[in-house]
């Protein structure tokens, strides 16, 4: 089995080139709208919600079989139709040029694959079987958003203006790490949720302070 890297990738205005325009292409290029990336669909025929949003300008539709050249200014590709030797032949043409490409219920033959994603407004969360079982992801991803609700869409943000605050009031990257595991506990997210803690920096520092004392203290 090949062993895979993690990682996030910005693409926000990048072009990314899906082949194909059913169901599976539909799912790409959403996820791919979401990044607000640059998205190409390169088909006949498409999907009436990948229609929608050619018409709605969110993505640019090439009513036609692939070619050669689609690739050449792609950031990554996409091979989603229903002839394999289409996707086996766009892939191949993208990886002669050093562009990632990803093949639809084929992933272990493509450059990378693409998990089922849970967004809670800066909060990621990903989970991926490798290609075995991308069903196994989803449920995975159905328990997480249970857990991690909509209220996380406001913890990402106070989260993010208490990191600012921190790095700018102490000195020390120890007592840093220390107070921002200090901030992500479910009490503290809690409180920064019901109060304005962010709006004092130093009795947000102080109070980060004795939440780390009181964690030491258990």
């Amino acid at each position: 089995m090949a062993e895979w890297y993690p990682l996030l990738l910005k693409l926000e205005g990048k072009t990314c080139v899906v082949f194909g325009g059913g169901p599976v292409a539909e799912r790409k290029a959403g996820g791919l709208l979401q990044a607000n990336a640059d998205v190409r669909i390169v088909s006949p025929r498409i999907t009436v919600t990948l229609r929608e949003w050619a018409d709605a300008g969110r993505l640019h539709w090439e009513e036609r079989e692939a070619e050669d050249g689609d690739v050449d200014d792609a950031v990554l590709v996409f091979a989603a139709t229903n002839r394999p030797e289409i996707n086996r032949r766009m892939c191949e043409l993208a990886r002669r040029r050093a562009i990632p490409a990803n093949i639809a219920d084929e992933g272990e033959e493509g450059d990378f694959l693409v998990p089922a994603v849970l967004r809670r407004g800066g909060l990621v969360l990903t989970a991926s079987a490798t290609g075995a079982s991308p069903a196994l992801a989803t449920r995975i991803i159905d328990e997480l958003a249970v857990r991690y609700g909509q209220e996380y869409n406001e913890n990402i943000e106070v989260l993010k203006i208490i990191r600012s605050i921190v790095k700018a009031e102490v000195p020390d990257p120890a007592e840093r790490r220390e107070l921002l595991q200090a901030a992500v506990t479910d009490e503290a997210l809690s409180e920064w949720r019901s109060t304005s803690w962010q709006n004092d920096k130093s009795r947000l520092v102080a109070r980060l302070r004795q939440r780390a004392n009181d964690r030491r203290d258990r």
